[in-house]
């Protein structure tokens, strides 16, 4: 994979949290996320109980809680979606606070408000708690297709060249005098788009070939060999063993 890429969203620390292999983790965000959405929706105690294993998850990570709230901000607009449901969704009617609602709108409000934030809490403490390059060869060591593992590696490798070179594009045409403020300059928007487009394209050829002639054949060596202990796979399950009994027990109380 090459040399790691720190991104913004990682806290370097040496909790166990940090310390547990990437595939792991991985697969302890699955199977909670999956827990979670499996759930029953008025089950309402249960998404309580599973903000709390989060919440401990990132203590023991040693995540300020102000740092993980701040990063939930991401689902704002999913957030701004799910409080229009109650005043679109059509079905029976309420009163709250002498505003009428929709009942199935309010649940549904509900169902993607609470499943979305415990999913992205979980994500983002993933994300706080493991490097992009070793996400990367968690994914590999769990067998996913490596031409997707490569897409991946490259998307994260090259996204801030490619940002970069759309910055100073963006300075180029300030400095001539462009200001965008209105629809008469969305052509000369689209025609940088284009510019960004032929010249990202044309740096990838030019990173193919030198690869190729490094002895590329369209697979990336394996550079991390170690697997997982069964106490290091018995502390990342228990997350979403515990979440897993929650589940049940909102399906049968």
């Amino acid at each position: 994979m090459g040399a790691g890429h720190a991104h913004a969203l990682y806290r370097p620390g040496d909790s166990p949290v940090h310390r547990l292999p990437p595939h792991c983790k991985l697969v302890a965000v699955l199977a909670f996320v999956t827990a979670v959405v499996a759930t029953p929706r008025e089950a309402v105690w249960a998404f309580g109980l599973y903000a709390a294993l989060l919440g401990a998850a990132a203590a023991a990570a040693g995540l300020p809680a102000g740092v993980l709230l701040k990063r939930l901000l991401i689902e704002v607009p999913f957030v701004a979606f799910a409080l229009l449901m109650p005043f679109v969704v059509p079905g029976e009617q309420t009163t709250v606070l002498g505003v009428r609602l929709s009942v199935p709108g309010l649940w549904g409000a509900w169902h993607v408000l609470a499943k979305g934030t415990l999913g992205v809490a979980a994500s983002v403490i993933l994300a706080s708690t493991t490097e992009l390059r070793a996400l990367l060869l968690g994914l590999q060591r769990l067998r996913l297709p490596p031409l997707l593992v490569q897409i991946a590696s490259f998307m994260i490798r090259y996204g801030d060249v490619v940002t970069d070179e759309m910055r100073r594009m963006s300075v180029a045409r300030r400095s001539r005098g462009f200001e965008a403020r209105g629809v008469r300059h969305w052509g000369v928007l689209a025609k940088s788009a284009g510019a960004l487009f032929i010249r990202s394209y044309e740096r990838g050829e030019r990173v193919h070939l030198a690869m190729v002639s490094r002895g590329y054949t369209g697979t990336m060596p394996v550079l991390d060999t170690a697997g997982a202990g069964r106490a290091q796979w018995s502390y990342a399950l228990a997350l979403p063993a515990t979440a897993l009994g929650v589940c049940v027990l909102g399906w049968t109380l």
